[in-house]
C-alpha cells in the first residue's frame, strides 16, 4: 500500500518531515474494524519506506484515542477462522513493524486508549498523554489473555509487579498516573497535548535521522529480547477466541454489564 490509499488513518505530511497518521473515524471513538486494523498494522512499512517522512506523530481526532477493537471484527474473530488468523498475523505484524520502523514515531493520546490503538500508542518512541487520557489494556475482561503489545513493553516500562496488577485487573489509568508509572514519557494539560507532541515531533525532524534511527534500533533490541514470551501470549490470546469466555466478554460489553465468565 502506498500512503495515500489507507482510508481510515489520515495521513498528513509536511515540509519539516513530520508526517502525521490520524486515527479518523471519530464518529465511532476511533475503534478499530478488520480495515482499520490492517491499516495500522502496515502503515508502518510504508512511513519507512517513504523518504519525505523523518519522524512520524500518531495521534487521532475526536474525544477518544480509540476504543479498541469494534464489536463486528471481536465477533468475527470468534466465528471466522479466516479472520481469526489473519487479525493473529496482523496483530504481531503491528507490534514487530512498529519496532523495526526506522523513523522515530510519537504518539498523543488523548481520552480513552484501548486495545490495538493502546498497542500503537504505547509502542511509539515518545508517548505524550493528555491528562484525561484513560488508558485500559481490557484484554482479560473480554475473556482473552492480555496479547499483543503487553507482554512485549509493560514490563519494561513499569516493571513486572505493576504489569501484573493492570494487565490482570484493568484497572484504567489516566493520563497522570500512566507518566507517573513510567507508561508514558510525559503527560500535559490537554490543551497542551497536540502542541507538545508537534513540538517535539519537530525538534526531532530536525535532528540526524541516522543517530536517532540508529539509537532507536539498538534500544527496541530491549523489546525484541522479549519476542519469545509475545508470541506465546499472543498465541494464548487468539486461543481465547475460541473458548466460551470471549462471547460471554463480547455480550457483556454489548449489553454494558459484568460478564459471566464459565472458565
Amino acid at each position: 500500500m502506498g500512503l495515500e490509499s489507507y482510508r481510515q488513518l489520515r495521513i498528513e505530511t509536511s515540509g519539516s518531515g513530520v508526517t502525521e497518521v490520524v486515527l479518523d473515524v471519530s464518529e465511532r471513538l476511533n475503534a478499530v474494524d478488520a480495515e482499520g486494523h490492517r491499516e495500522l498494522a502496515y502503515v508502518w512499512n510504508d512511513l519507512d519506506a517513504d523518504p519525505a517522512t523523518r519522524v512520524v506523530l500518531l495521534r487521532a481526532e475526536g474525544r477518544a484515542f480509540s476504543a479498541g477493537g469494534d464489536f463486528e471484527l471481536i465477533e468475527a474473530m470468534i466465528s471466522d477462522p479466516e479472520v481469526h488468523r489473519r487479525t493473529l498475523r496482523e496483530a504481531r505484524d503491528l507490534v514487530r513493524n512498529m519496532i523495526d520502523c526506522s523513523k522515530p514515531v510519537v504518539s498523543a493520546i488523548n481520552g480513552p486508549a484501548v486495545g490495538a490503538g493502546l498497542a500503537a500508542a504505547l509502542l511509539a518512541d515518545i508517548p505524550i498523554a493528555a491528562r484525561s487520557a484513560v488508558i485500559l489494556d481490557g484484554h482479560t475482561t473480554l475473556g482473552v489473555a492480555a496479547g499483543d503489545h503487553a507482554v512485549v513493553i509493560w514490563p519494561l516500562l513499569v516493571g513486572m509487579a505493576k504489569a501484573k496488577y493492570h494487565l490482570l485487573t484493568n484497572e484504567p489509568i489516566d493520563g497522570v498516573e500512566a507518566e507517573r508509572l513510567g507508561l508514558v514519557a510525559k503527560v500535559v494539560a490537554d490543551d497542551e497535548l497536540l502542541p507538545e507532541a508537534r513540538a517535539i515531533a519537530e525538534k526531532l525532524a530536525a535532528g540526524s535521522l541516522d543517530a536517532l534511527s540508529w539509537t532507536k534500533h539498538t534500544l527496541n533490541h530491549w523489546l525484541r529480547a522479549a519476542y519469545p514470551a509475545f508470541d506465546a501470549s499472543l498465541a494464548y490470546e487468539f486461543l481465547g477466541f475460541l473458548g466460551p469466555d470471549a462471547p460471554e466478554g463480547l455480550a457483556a460489553a454489548r449489553e454494558k454489564r459484568p460478564p459471566h465468565f464459565r472458565t
